[in-house]
């Protein structure tokens, strides 16, 4: 199912690639957003209680963990891994993107 800002893509698409290109980045979405309300702003916004790392740090650890399941061919038969690779290296983005907006870029 296609999102309501891709909708509008659809009729210009020329090939079976591009419309895939759309059909998986909402599907991305789809995920982010129901994990981002399931577990609230936890990726961007981390409670801190334990690491006082800053998100895009967090982040990166993740990102990390995600690789080194790809790399081993290690996953659950529940966890799509790619996925969620690509989930957090969307959230990283977010978490870059805010740091400029913020001052913060070291």
């Amino acid at each position: 199912m296609l999102s309501d800002y891709s909708v509008g893509y659809v009729n210009g698409l020329k090939t079976d690639t591009q419309y895939a290109i759309i059909a998986t980045l909402d599907k991305i979405e789809a995920l982010l957003i129901e994990k981002n309300r399931r577990y609230g702003d936890s990726a961007l916004s981390p409670v801190r209680i334990f690491s006082k790392a800053d998100p895009a740090e967090q982040l990166k650890v993740r990102i990390d963990d995600k690789i080194s399941r790809v790399a081993s061919s290690q996953s659950d038969e529940d966890e799509d891994v790619i996925i969620d690779l690509i989930g957090y290296l969307v959230l990283y983005m977010i978490s870059l993107d805010k740091k400029k907006e913020t001052g913060l870029n070291k």
